[in-house]
């Protein structure tokens, strides 16, 4: 989505809209078991940002207004283990810290 390149699906990270008309927000879905219209991107940060600074999640899910991508960039922000996922003990070790 943000940087438009073709990837594997087990590579990506599907982005899902949860709730309806102008309270929208966006969750990742690393499992790829929400239900609903997903969109995938990469997980990166430099393609979450052109994803963001395009507008391009509203128009890839069908979402009016502009959705919080606030879930979206925690998780693309966030430290990674090699399988992918954040590791949550690093990212507990930051909370507090001033930056």
């Amino acid at each position: 989505m943000g940087c438009r390149q073709r990837a594997p699906a087990s590579e990506l990270l599907r982005i899902v809209a949860v709730g309806d008309g102008a309270d929208v927000s966006l969750r990742p879905d690393p499992a790829r078991s929400l239900p609903g219209r997903g969109a995938n991107m990469h997980p990166d940060p430099a393609c979450f940002a052109q994803a963001v600074r395009r507008r391009a999640f509203g128009r890839a899910l069908r979402a009016a207004g502009v959705p919080d991508h606030g879930a979206v960039a925690e998780y693309v922000d966030a430290p990674t283990t090699t399988s992918g996922q954040p590791d949550r003990a690093k990212v507990a070790s930051k909370v507090g810290r001033p930056t």
